[in-house]
Formats: structure tokens, sequence, C-alpha cells
């Protein structure tokens, strides 16, 4: 962790430790080195942060392109590892700017949702996530946060002081899908990429907030 990274992580440590009185289970399961999609529901604000102060590692962020146009926001972001993409969360340069990280070894975090639920409810995968592990040659991990929409959604203004919890799944590989997904037909592969982006929504779905 270079130290700007450090001292964010270290606050939302300690913030999640007193505040939100937080638990976290089996961390251990990401690996602590080399390239890996770390694959989370999206509830809240709160969930990428609690994602990465969970791990004993740095790990990559999405942030919107616009805001790296401010001097001094956009300076903290690239401290904080976070990657630019478009509003959408999509486009060929964030994509080609994720897996760069991945094959350098670095962690990211993305949202098979694409976006907040409104209800708290887990919502359908998004193929996008899909396509990123296909073209990448990482493991997939599922994560799964609890409380942080009831904590703090689209409708609250101030963080409710509610216990949290993120619980790291088991490792995801797709092998077999990726050597499909080098020669099948493109109709094929489009439903490859959202095949993987269901599988990975199903293994979080399943994620319970207790030790396994």
């Amino acid at each position: 962790m270079n130290p700007s990274y450090r001292l964010g992580w270290l606050f939302f440590r300690a913030m999640f430790a007193v505040y939100f009185r937080w638990r976290v289970f089996n961390p251990e399961r990401v690996p602590t080195t080399g390239g890996v999609i770390i694959a989370s529901n999206h509830a809240s604000f709160l969930d990428p942060p609690l994602v990465g102060a969970g791990l004993p590692r740095d790990i990559n962020y999405l942030a919107r392109e616009s805001l790296f146009r401010y001097p001094g926001i956009g300076a903290l972001l690239r401290s904080w590892n976070s990657v630019p993409v478009d509003r959408d969360g999509g486009g060929a340069s964030g994509l080609r700017e994720i897996l760069s990280r991945l094959y350098a070894g670095g962690a990211i975090i993305l949202f098979p949702e694409g976006t907040r639920t409104k209800d708290g409810k887990l919502q359908p995968a998004r193929s996008g996530i899909g396509l990123t592990v296909i073209k990448s040659d990482v493991p997939v991990i599922p994560v799964r946060t609890f409380g942080t929409f009831e904590c703090y959604n689209r409708k609250w203004k101030f963080h409710m002081p509610i216990s949290l919890a993120v619980k790291y799944g088991r490792p995801m590989k797709f092998e077999a899908l990726r050597a499909e997904a080098k020669t099948c037909a493109k109709p094929r592969l489009k439903e490859i990429y959202q095949q993987v982006a269901d599988e990975i929504m199903a293994e979080l779905a399943k994620l319970e907030p207790k030790a396994d």
C-alpha cells in the first residue's frame, strides 16, 4: 500500500470497527498477491471501502472519469488506485485499464449489478462483468456486504449506526468458458458473458454473514 492508500485504509477500518461494529468473514479467501476480480453486491456508497478495508492488500476501484478533472480530487483518487470509467462504468478505455491492472497483478472490485440497488434486494447481473472475466485470466471472488443499504442508501442523508458485515466467498474459475469464448460465434459469446455474470451473482446470493 502506498502511504495515501494506507491512511485511508486505516481510517475506514477504524470507522467501521468503532462506529459500525463491523464483522469480516473469510478474507483469507482473497489471494494476497496476483490479479483477482472481487465481485460485490452494490447497495451503498459504503460498499467499496467496506470490501477494501476488510483485506490486507490494496485493491483498485472504479470512479467516474469526470471526477479526475479536479486536481485535488483526481490526485487523491489516483493515490487510492482508482480507475476512471464513463458514467455507465464501461467504455473501451476503462476496460483496457481494468485489464492492465489485472495483468499487472492487481485486485479490482466490480459490481455485477452495475449500479446501486433501489430496494436493498440483489438485482439481476449485467453482462459487463462477464466480458471482463472472459478477457482476463484471473480468479473471481464473490463478496457480499450486509447492512450497508439500511445504513446509507439512496434516500438516507446521514450514515446510520447499524452493524455492518462483509463476507468473502470461495474463488471461482471459468477456464471452460474462457476456452469456448476463443472460438465461438458472436451470438454465443454474448451468451457466455451473461452466463458468467449470472453464475457470479448466484454464488454471491448464497453468501451469509457467518464464517464457514
